[in-house]
C-alpha cells in the first residue's frame, strides 16, 4: 500500500512540475505487460518524468509489451499518439538513451516468441529472474505495473 500512495504521490508531483520524490524514495521499476500502444506510452511517459524528478529507473517488458523490445515490432509500437506524436518504442528508446535506464524482456518472452536475441533492439536484454526479483525488494523502491 505504502509505494501505491509513494507512486502516486510520484505521478502527481510531476504532473504539477514539482520534484515528488521523498528523499528516500528514489528507485523505480516499471514492469508492463499490456498490449495497449496507449498505456505502454504512459508508462514510458511517467517511468521519465520520474528519472527527471530524481528516481533512477528500470523497465521490464512481458508479454505483449516485449515486443516494444523488438528490431521489427508491430506498427502499434511505432504509431505516434497524440499529443506529442510519439511512440511507445520511440519514448522507451529515448529514455534509454537520455537516462541509461536498463530495459529488459522477461526471460521467457524470447523462447515464447520463437526468436533469440539477435530479434532485440541494442542495449536491451533478457532478464534474469533471481536479480530481476531482487529489484521491486530493494529498499526505497516504487513499482509501477501496467
Amino acid at each position: 500500500m505504502k509505494n501505491t500512495l509513494t507512486a502516486l504521490a510520484l505521478v502527481a508531483g510531476t504532473a504539477l512540475g514539482m520534484p515528488a520524490l521523498a528523499q528516500d524514495q528514489k528507485n523505480l521499476v516499471t514492469i508492463l505487460t499490456a498490449e495497449d500502444a496507449q498505456t505502454q506510452l504512459m508508462a514510458m511517459v511517467l517511468t521519465m518524468n520520474s528519472v527527471q524528478a530524481g528516481a533512477t529507473a528500470q523497465i521490464l517488458l512481458c508479454g505483449p509489451a516485449g515486443d516494444l523490445a523488438l528490431k521489427e515490432p508491430p506498427a502499434s509500437a511505432t504509431a505516434p499518439q497524440e499529443p506529442m506524436g510519439m511512440s511507445p518504442q520511440g519514448l522507451m528508446q529515448t529514455v534509454m538513451e537520455k537516462t541509461g535506464t536498463k530495459v529488459e524482456v522477461c526471460a521467457i518472452y524470447l523462447p515464447n516468441k520463437g526468436v533469440g536475441v539477435e530479434a532485440l533492439l541494442d542495449e536491451i536484454t533478457a532478464a534474469k529472474p533471481p536479480v530481476v526479483a531482487g529489484a521491486p525488494l530493494a529498499d526505497n523502491t516504487v513499482v509501477m505495473s501496467f
